[in-house]
């Protein structure tokens, strides 16, 4: 048995620490894909007594937790990110905790991956000088084109854009947009703080899942390697920029074809130079940007983006259902678990989902209406589970386990 003062420099050694008291934890809240509807998400934080008729936190020591995906589609997204970042403070002082996971959606706009931003998501950031910072943005990368085009031949695909055919991709709030997200921007700082996946009383909360076959030895190896990621291709970035190759308002597409054409322009100098029997000439040569850039190009493997990462995973959803758990039960011993939450899959049935003999509890019931779906919320509380729709509550099967799942060795930091 571990001694008290061992117990407390673990909590110490492993994140800010959770309110404790003689009744045991408090009521977990999961609240699945949000995509930008704002009116689903204050209903339901309402129903589950976490807000009140202000719309500010009312949920005493409660743990809400967001599990990621409350961007794109949706044209409230800055709204949403708005309300998820005020709840933050308001919980803490109230004993509680409210903080979001990182889905697939938010890694891509952190990565310049916009293609679920609608114009009227880019329009909630714009203002009265956006037209003129849209123009500024438009010359500063014709200036680039023109100084990346050769002398002799048409100019690579990134830098051929017409002003016209700008201009439609970049809608007003487009630039405000894209550097909000950056690395130094508002939401950006933000969301690049967060995990994708937690730990919290026997349960694991995050977007997707894992694949058993691929899943890593421990939680936070996982959240380690994405903030990585994220971070190595933000390095890049600025080293594209640096070298006026790229601008930050790059989408990821534009910054892959760079890096490409660099390639190609480095392989072109070495293969003269083999054919004229000489060394290359080492001024052409960029050795370090091209070392990195020959990594960036295999981004398809990476966790931040590999179908089957921990952000896309759909096998809790999409494999066949097995009342023992599957591979899932092995999976969740070696993080000594009960079960996982997760969302990411739209259930077709719009109702919160128990899977693999409870061991997966799929709570993306399509909550933005374009997936026709509703609002819903998970609550955990006594060892209950229930579903929490606006207008009803549902009571949903707990694994019958006689284990006490709780593994200080495998808790994973709630927010940093």
């Amino acid at each position: 048995m571990r001694t008290l003062a061992a117990l407390l420099a673990l909590a110490l050694l492993s994140g800010p620490a959770l309110p404790l008291t003689a009744q045991g934890p408090p009521r977990v809240v999961a609240v699945g894909d949000i995509h930008g509807s704002l009116e689903g998400l204050t209903a339901i934080l309402k129903a589950a007594g976490l807000t009140g008729a202000d719309g500010k936190w009312a949920g005493g020591r409660a743990q809400f937790i967001q599990t990621g995906d409350y961007m794109d589609r949706g044209d409230r997204t800055r709204a949403v990110l708005d309300l998820l970042m005020a709840l933050e403070p308001q919980a803490k002082a109230a004993g509680g905790r409210a903080f979001a996971l990182l889905g697939n959606h938010e890694v891509m706009n952190l990565i310049g991956d916009t293609r679920d931003v609608t114009h009227e998501i880019f329009a909630t950031f714009a203002d009265s000088k956006s037209e003129s910072r849209r123009q500024d943005a438009w010359s500063k990368y014709a200036a680039l084109a023109a100084a990346q085009t050769p002398k002799e031949g048409p100019p690579p695909p990134v830098y051929a854009q017409t002003k016209q055919a700008w201009l439609t991709t970049h809608p007003p709030g487009y630039v405000e947009y894209r550097e909000a997200l950056g690395p130094g921007g508002k939401y950006g700082r933000w969301l690049r703080d967060k995990p994708i996946v937690t730990q919290y009383d026997g349960t694991i909360f995050m977007h997707a899942g894992f694949d058993p076959a691929t899943a890593p030895a421990t939680l936070d190896e996982v959240n380690d390697r994405v903030r990585d990621e994220i971070r190595r291709l933000d390095r890049f970035v600025d080293r594209l920029v640096d070298r006026k190759l790229a601008l930050p308002f790059f989408t990821l597409q534009e910054i892959l074809q760079v890096t490409a054409n660099e390639i190609r322009a480095a392989n072109a100098v070495m293969a003269e130079a083999e054919a004229a029997g000489r060394q290359p000439d080492g001024s052409k040569l960029d050795v370090p940007l091209l070392i990195e850039a020959q990594e960036i190009m295999k981004i398809d493997s990476w966790t931040i983006v590999a179908g089957e990462g921990a952000l896309w995973y759909r096998g809790l959803s999409t494999l066949p259902d097995d009342p023992t758990g599957g591979p899932f039960a092995a999976l969740l011993a070696r993080y000594g678990a009960q079960r996982f939450v997760t969302g990411h899959t739209p259930q077709q049935s719009r109702r919160i989902t128990s899977r693999f003999g409870g061991r997966a509890i799929l709570i993306d019931t399509g909550m933005l209406a374009y997936y026709k779906g509703r609002a819903s919320a998970l609550e955990i509380a006594g060892g209950a589970l229930t579903a929490i729709y606006e207008n009803s509550r549902e009571p949903l099967p707990v694994l019958n386990q006689a284990t006490v799942w709780r593994s200080p060795s495998s808790s994973v930091t709630i927010g940093r």
